[in-house]
């Protein structure tokens, strides 16, 4: 696993995990959390960006999926804001969602 705390400034204030098969091209995001006090400063869409920017420079990377709870309230809108879409897969619960990476 790839995992990185998340920041603004000083402040802790979220985690990232991937999951990363180089020889498969398997990339999927296993965690992506920020606190609950500061959801709504824009930290999650940043530090998003910076993992999507991160996988598409990863080898053979052409595809990052993720699985989320479909619940009310939940992370689907924040990450179709993304370009993530349902796969139709399912992971127990999870909702499997994929965005697809262009290799410019």
């Amino acid at each position: 696993a790839w995992f990185r705390a998340i920041y603004a400034g000083d402040e802790p204030v979220g985690f990232v995990m991937l999951y990363m098969d180089a020889n498969k091209a398997t990339y999927h995001l296993w965690r992506f959390m920020i606190d609950q006090r500061f959801q709504g400063n824009g930290y999650g869409q940043k530090a998003l960006e910076l993992v999507i920017d991160y996988v598409r420079g990863l080898p053979n990377a052409k595809e990052l999926s993720l699985s989320c709870v479909p619940a009310e309230g939940g992370p689907e809108p924040f990450y179709r804001k993304f370009g993530f879409i349902e796969t139709g897969e399912w992971d127990d619960d999870e909702k499997v969602m994929s965005l697809k990476l262009s290799q410019l």
